[in-house]
């Protein structure tokens, strides 16, 4: 028997029907092994040495694997075709060999790049040994990662609190999502004017636009105001206008090479709107098959363009087939890469098959989407140009001081066009821009026509500024810097995203002030190491390492040295003096201009403090300098404060009419919130703000509504019991008799009666396990194949989880719910069941020998933990 270990479960089964009874295939299911988090997995003064921890989901099957191991003829590991494939297979390897169940085994280490019965037997007959370079390559990563991670991290809970963490490409990326917002906010827009005319030359008419005034030739932002715009106007109105020249152009577009993991992010990003996880998480079943026929594309972690013969062969064919001899090109195409150290070894992304057409499956519809998205892209890469037809047409005054241009181009040839185009990313407006893109077709013209303009417009216009990121932008800008590696890009989105560091607003970032105080820190005292330089050279070098011209522990000892240094001295600085640094960094934008000349630091409520960053455990504020005599605070705001976060701090909204009492807005730990105290209360009567309201906007009306919940709505019909409405943790409800019913907004809870409450109630305890009918699962995945309980994705009131049996798994933070496997999902039910505290066997009392009659209790046998099945 030969034993094949690669990755998923999925992969398993798919591999052994195609190499027969001879093999086994057991999957680790991903990565078994990893640093422990804590200090000291890797000692920088033992040579970084690292100590690896099994990871507990993956400790049963590692001993699987093991028992296998020993009864097997040759072991192969057959995991994917990349670094972290690599470094799966030599964490497994180190693991076997530790638990002595190798012996004199053969080992042997195979690659392929699709899993198609083809590929995988090639890729048994034709074994090789362990890439170790790859490996140190996988080891210098994880140990820069680590040292940074637990060095630095540290340095921000201390210094910074509400600080989460750093990390050594995800800060790089925080920083770009904050220089672009810094970028935006230093924008100042500028006026400009356009001016065009409906123009006739003996023909239908067509619309032209100035790019001549005065002699002088017009750009875009060149006509700056309406005085400008009108005598330009006045112009064309007088000027006698014929059309100059006609210039007709044949243009050629080429099609886009096949994907890679950066670009198929980023197209799905701008196409179907995908997340970067939720497409690699997509992509990732595609590869793996989802019926019998195995892998629908190949591997999707590449940065190469390189296609097979094979596949190009099969895609010329399907163009002919499809839409004739004529969109097929001469010669087939190559691509090659431009990245840097990409691993053109690696095909690019491809279906497996690509006669199987997208309209020829039956998917999931995410999968559906990306499928028929790389089916195209692939396709169209092999087939001829478009061709086009441009025309330029120049109309001029007769004195030549005034000149209108009409463009035009019409689609010839469609070429790949008849497939897929690429799409674009939005392009900052006012920007000028030679090439006019206008797909206008312009009616037929001859030169030397005399031109009669029939209607002229001008135009106000103003600049804007460049657009946030969106996800295709920031991975297409992280692999413009050499930041990172494409493969990562999926992650370090989701982890600024979980840090709460960016939020996303309409698919674009915005960094949070948690996030711009943790750039701002990083780039006072860890310049050098977020850089964009920097960290794209470092990128370089663990490329040689995987290359093998360097030395791993080398590249470990040049970084660590100076790293280590830098992080003891911002260890050493007073918090005092780093807010003192960020209150000048920041300055700008949590102390805005107020447009007067005054100070933007003065305290607003005792005018005589200076304003600044503290912080506490809860992270940080805006207070008074005059604390504890004045007790300002606010929340870190942002400059234009539109949201209302800048104004506030503690304040006295007015009197209430029926009580007399003051009704004051307060800043506390969790958040804004209204407060007052009735006559002859020990403690005030307070609310928190609902989602939407901010303090800027609170008045004294706003805080009295809120201060009369919760409210009686009325008397249940059924058992007379009340009926309440108010706001709680998780926003406005209705709550009878311990049931909590949630509302759709807060102007709700102030106005809704007893039949729409009792609605609402009813729906909630019809969807509630236990009473009534079961709530039903987002999407039911199958029976587990050791329990054989049933697997379901269920939506919980702190989230959706995942549930077999007795155990229910929450989902990872940005984890889809609609689209979970169940290899995905057996690692966290795997995971969830060894957190779970061991059943406590009875304990035997000592007084048992002279009790005999109570060993015949079965009660006491029936609590011993029962053997597992």
């Amino acid at each position: 028997m030969q034993l094949v270990i690669v990755e998923s479960p999925a992969k398993a089964k798919t591999i052994n029907k195609y190499l027969g009874s001879d093999y086994q295939v057991l999957a680790s299911y991903g990565h078994v092994r990893d640093l422990p988090s804590k200090d000291g997995s890797v000692l920088p003064d033992d040579d970084f040495a690292m100590s690896w921890e099994v990871d507990a989901r993956a400790s049963k099957r590692l001993s699987e694997i093991a028992e296998a191991a020993k009864q097997a003829s040759r072991v192969i590991l057959a995991t994917d075709p990349d670094r972290e494939g690599e470094a799966i297979s030599w964490h497994v390897l180190e693991v076997l060999t530790k638990k002595k169940a190798l012996k004199d085994t053969d080992v042997q280490r195979v690659t392929f790049n699709a899993i198609t019965k083809s590929a995988v037997l090639d890729a048994m007959a034709n074994p090789r040994q362990l890439d170790m370079e790859l490996v140190e390559a996988y080891l210098a990563r994880r140990a820069l990662d680590y040292l940074v991670g637990f060095t630095l991290s540290p340095v921000l809970w201390r210094k910074l609190p509400g600080a989460r963490s750093a990390g050594r490409v995800q800060s790089v990326a925080l920083r770009i999502v904050v220089d672009r917002e810094m970028e935006i906010e230093r924008f100042r827009a500028q006026e400009y004017w356009s001016v065009e005319a409906d123009v006739t030359a003996d023909s239908p008419p067509f619309t032209a636009r100035l790019v001549k005034h005065a002699g002088k030739r017009v750009q875009r932002l060149d006509i700056k105001d309406e005085a400008t715009a009108s005598a330009a106007r006045a112009a064309i109105e007088a000027a006698s206008l014929s059309i100059r020249a006609i210039e007709k152009k044949p243009v050629k577009r080429s099609p886009a090479p096949p994907f890679t993991t950066s670009t198929l992010q980023q197209e799905a990003s701008r196409k179907l709107g995908f997340t970067a996880q939720r497409t690699m998480q997509a992509a990732q079943k595609l590869y793996e098959g989802v019926d019998d026929q195995g892998g629908l594309i190949t591997y999707m972690r590449t940065d190469g363009l390189f296609v097979s013969p094979e596949g190009i062969a099969q895609a010329r064919e399907v163009v002919g087939q499809r839409f004739g001899p004529a969109y097929v090109p001469g010669e087939p195409r190559y691509y090659k890469s431009k990245a840097k150290n990409a691993q053109e070894a690696h095909e690019a992304i491809r279906p497996t098959n690509i006669a199987r057409a997208p309209e020829t499956l039956r998917l999931e519809s995410d999968l559906a989407r990306l499928y028929e998205l790389i089916w195209k892209r692939m396709v169209a890469s092999q087939m001829e140009n478009a061709r086009l037809d441009r025309t330029t047409v120049e109309i001029e005054s007769a004195d030549g001081q005034t000149g209108l241009r009409a463009t035009g181009q019409v689609v010839a040839f469609d070429g790949f066009m008849a497939v897929y185009e690429e799409g674009r990313d939005e392009r900052q407006k006012g920007a000028e821009s030679e090439e006019d893109d206008d797909s206008t077709r312009l009616p037929t013209l001859k030169e030397g026509s005399a031109a009669k303009p029939e209607a002229i417009r001008t135009e106000q216009h103003f600049t804007e500024p460049p657009p946030r990121f969106s996800e295709a932008t920031l991975v297409k800008k992280l692999e413009e810097l050499g930041i990172g590696r494409p493969s990562t890009y999926a992650s370090i989105l989701t982890t600024l995203r979980d840090r709460e560091y960016v939020r996303m607003d309409k698919n674009r970032f915005y960094p949070e002030d948690k996030g711009r105080l943790v750039t701002a820190f990083l780039e006072q005292f860890f310049a050098r190491w977020v850089e964009y330089d920097f960290t794209a050279a470092l990128e370089t070098r663990l490329d040689e390492v995987s290359a093998g011209d360097l030395n791993w522990k080398v590249l470990l000892r040049d970084f660590w040295t100076d790293f280590h240094a830098a992080t003891q001295a911002a260890g050493e600085l007073r918090t005092s003096a780093i807010l003192d640094h960020l209150n000048e960094a920041l300055g700008p934008h949590i102390f805005p201009d107020k447009g007067d000349g005054s100070d933007p630091r003065e305290c607003p409520l005792c005018h005589e403090g200076q304003l600044s960053l503290k912080t506490s455990r809860f992270g940080a504020f805006i207070g008074c300098s005059r604390y504890p005599e004045c007790r300002y605070t606010r929340p870190v705001a942002s400059p234009d404060a539109t949201d209302g976060s800048a104004e506030g701090g503690d304040r006295q909204l007015g009197v209430d009419p029926e009580t007399g009492q003051p009704v004051e807005l307060k800043i506390g730990r969790f958040g804004p919130y209204v407060e007052t105290t009735p006559p002859g209360a020990e403690k005030p009567k307070r609310s928190s703000l609902p989602k939407g309201w901010t303090p800027g906007g609170m008045d004294l009306e706003k805080a009295l509504r809120l201060l009369t919940l919760p409210r009686e709505v009325g008397p249940h019909p059924e058992d007379g019991k009340m009926i309440t409405a108010g706001l709680g943790r998780y926003g406005p409800f209705v709550q009878h008799a311990g049931t909590y019913a949630n509302v759709s907004d807060i102007e709700e809870v102030f106005e809704v009666g007893l039949n729409r409450a009792v609605a609402l109630l009813a729906e909630k305890r019809a969807g509630r396990p236990g009473r009534g009918s079961a709530a039903a699962p987002l999407k039911a995945l199958g029976d587990h194949p050791e329990t054989g309980e049933p697997v379901q994705v269920m939506a919980g009131r702190f989230g959706p989880y995942v549930k077999s049996g007795k155990i229910n798994a929450t989902l990872p933070k940005g984890m889809d719910p609609e689209a979970l496997t169940m290899e995905e999902a057996l690692p966290l039910i795997a995971a969830k069941a060894a957190s779970a505290p061991a059943k406590k066997t009875a304990a035997k009392k000592p007084a048992a020998k002279k009790k005999p009659a109570a060993k015949k209790k079965p009660a006491v046998k029936a609590k011993a933990t029962p053997k597992s099945a």
